[in-house]
């Protein structure tokens, strides 16, 4: 996905974006904290690659995704930018082909170097991409983490969204080494989250 990501939502902190959606994302939070990005998770936690849920499966993004999730994301272009972007920069009607691999390709290393961890939300044989979940390190101080989630229009219209994301919030309390951790715009509003991660650069920047 080109979402930059999370970015879901790491986009939707106003990013200015020129590389894919998720590409953006990610390297937006590693530069506002690229030492917790460092020690994110502990060297000995196995980071789950295959999570099992209720009509779904999570799994890493990569390569071999991106058509699905090409698919997904381009099927719900306004949606995106209004939920989880907040921005038309992600998703929009001309990414192309190589925009979205290198997107993959970024998700994929981030992944493998444990700087953040992207997931597909697929159906359960794979074949379609229902949504993503993206686990950062925070940019704002007091948070071991930010998760951030989207499910396409037609999922959201069907009521999954809400249901993703109480999964979601019970999976990462039971399965992750994280204990503070902030949702932006669910848990916390966008505009109380922008406030803390200004406040944040402002001091690093001080």
């Amino acid at each position: 996905m080109t979402r930059q990501l999370l970015a879901a939502a790491c986009a939707a902190l106003a990013i200015t974006v020129t590389a894919p959606a998720q590409a953006q994302v990610a390297s937006g939070y590693a530069n506002a904290q690229k030492s917790a990005a460092r020690e994110f998770v502990a060297a000995d936690f196995a980071v789950p690659t295959l999570i099992e849920g209720p009509g779904f499966k999570l799994v890493p993004l990569g390569p071999d995704l991106v058509k699905v999730d090409f698919d997904a994301y381009m099927s719900s272009i306004e949606h995106l930018q209004k939920t989880f972007t907040r921005s038309t920069a992600w998703p929009h009607p001309n990414i192309s082909d190589a925009d979205a691999m290198k997107d993959m390709e970024t998700e994929q290393g981030r992944f493998q170097r444990r700087e953040s961890f992207a997931y597909a939300v697929l159906t359960p044989d794979g074949k379609r991409e229902r949504g993503c979940v993206y686990v950062y390190p925070s940019p704002v101080p007091g948070y071991d983490a930010m998760v951030t989630l989207w499910v396409t229009k037609a999922e959201y219209d069907a009521g999954f969204d809400a249901k993703l994301y109480a999964w979601v919030q019970q999976w990462i309390a039971k399965d992750w080494p994280l204990r503070s951790i902030a949702y932006p715009g669910r848990a916390i509003d966008w505009s109380s989250w922008d406030a803390l991660e200004a406040a944040s650069k402002a001091k690093v920047a001080g």
